[in-house]
């Protein structure tokens, strides 16, 4: 069953935020969000209803147009950001790629080969520093993109969509890779998805969204405890915890208040 129970202190707020952009487009409006410190909060809506505006707003990739964005301790934390694509340099080696961050803050390579090396074995990618991104599979590819984030040991891990492109077994994996990373690092994961299934096995809260403009309709609680294993997908609570979240994403969809 899900519930909206709990009450951890806000790493960060979006107080009525609102995002309309250049052409006009209100991509969000009057959008309250709470991330609590050391969750995973998936934000989980079709496409095209603000989610990745909103994880971007947290990024500070964009600003908002109304609202604020507030940080209980005044400023952003050390922030690690994984896009939709792995957009990997391809004529740069695994561990080039995942040197840039650090080296866009103008820390040589040798002085961080600790960290690269650190990152890729996080990901169990060690044995590939040297190779290209031409000679990795997708799920590889990916895995390189969230070493990169983790370079500079953020304490906030924002990731946009990162296993859609993947095929399940990958994306199963990459899953359960995610719930490890968070568990090992203690660092707060907000993430976005349109799968219900994926939101209900990772996620300790769902902030569901609805579109034109996007705003939160419903937060739900997940309250499977960590860590997770594969076979709760077979379990009849994971049915239910997806069954109402299914339920809450089909209101938001048609504009309905939560029942």
């Amino acid at each position: 069953m899900i519930a909206d129970t709990g009450a951890r202190a806000p790493l960060v707020t979006l107080d009525r935020v609102g995002k309309t952009f250049d052409n006009g487009v209100a991509a969000l409006a009057g959008l309250d969000l709470a991330v609590r410190e050391g969750e995973l909060l998936s934000l989980l809506g079709p496409s095209g209803c603000g989610k990745s505006t909103a994880l971007r707003l947290i990024a500070g990739l964009a600003e908002p147009t109304a609202g604020a964005v507030r940080w209980r301790d005044g400023a952003r934390p050390e922030t690690g950001f994984v896009f939709q694509e792995p957009t990997l340099m391809p004529w740069a080696s695994v561990e080039d790629n995942v040197w840039l961050p650090l080296r866009l803050r103008g820390v040589t390579k040798s002085a961080a080969m600790r960290e690269i090396g650190a990152s890729l074995e996080l990901v169990g990618l060690s044995r590939f520093a040297k190779a290209y991104p031409r000679e990795l599979s997708g799920g590889m590819k990916m895995r390189v993109s969230i070493a990169r984030a983790l370079t500079t040991r953020p304490s906030l891990l924002l990731l946009d969509e990162p296993f859609a492109a993947l095929d399940e077994i990958t994306r199963f994996r990459l899953n359960d890779d995610l719930l490890r990373l968070q568990r090992e690092l203690k660092a707060t994961v907000v993430f976005v998805t349109h799968s219900v299934f994926e939101s209900v096995y990772l996620s300790s809260r769902i902030a569901v969204f609805g579109a034109h403009p996007g705003r939160v309709t419903e937060v739900l609680d997940v309250a499977e405890p960590y860590p997770r294993e594969a076979s709760w997908r077979a379990t009849a609570r994971f049915a239910e915890a997806c069954r109402d979240a299914s339920a809450a994403l089909e209101n938001a969809s048609a504009g309905a208040p939560a029942p």
